[in-house]
């Protein structure tokens, strides 16, 4: 048992028009044994900047501490904020490298924030390809139960609250269905211009 990959999740990332909402579920899974009901599966890379993890959970502490530290130090390097496309850039390539090595990065990762250029949201995958989606995107076992949910609510100019809501309704849909995601809450994050915040919403409050 000690040898298996904690796994499992469902983790949502919508764009609205004033900010980034990202959410998840908190349960952590090693095969049949639910191995943590408290997992953090959303993560302040900078103060504009989060992340969500979906896969092995030690492939993403590995890829938050490396992409933290190459993102700050290109900050002190030019002075100036990185760019959440450029944060992404920077973890595509983190990604690519390890696809040549014997254990790649087994993840899948939503990447999310604010920046002169407004909200963003990009989608990473173990190969290292980018993708910017400019509405929603959801990611782990829970997934095709949480884009039912974004695919039907989502809409153009999205509140903050509102994105909130959808999000929320999504996890739940997945817990709902998918015996990988549950726990004991929801994280929900949001990122604007006030930077970066998260709170946690027990499973029972609707």
């Amino acid at each position: 048992m000690e040898n298996e990959i904690k796994t499992g999740t469902t983790t949502v990332g919508i764009v609205c028009k004033d900010g980034v909402v990202l959410a998840a579920e908190r349960k952590a899974t090693m095969g049949y044994l639910v191995a943590s009901k408290e997992d953090t599966k959303i993560v302040e890379i900078l103060p504009h900047i989060g992340m969500t993890q979906a896969g092995s959970v030690g492939d993403i502490q590995a890829l938050v501490r490396y992409l933290t530290a190459e993102a700050k130090l290109y900050e002190i390097k030019n002075n100036k904020k990185i760019t959440v496309k450029a944060a992404s850039t920077l973890l595509s390539n983190i990604l690519y490298q390890g696809r040549w090595s014997f254990f790649p990065y087994l993840v899948q990762i939503i990447l999310g924030g604010y920046d002169k250029n407004g909200p963003q949201l990009f989608i990473l995958h173990p190969d290292g390809s980018q993708l910017e989606e400019k509405k929603f995107f959801s990611t782990g076992s829970g997934s095709p139960m949480a884009f039912g949910v974004l695919e039907t609510l989502y809409h153009e100019d999205l509140t903050i609250d509102q994105a909130k809501e959808i999000a929320i309704k999504a996890i739940k849909a997945a817990v709902e269905r998918d015996i990988a995601s549950g726990g004991k809450g929801i994280d929900v994050a949001v990122i604007d211009a006030n930077g970066f915040r998260k709170t946690e919403i027990p499973l029972g409050q609707k």
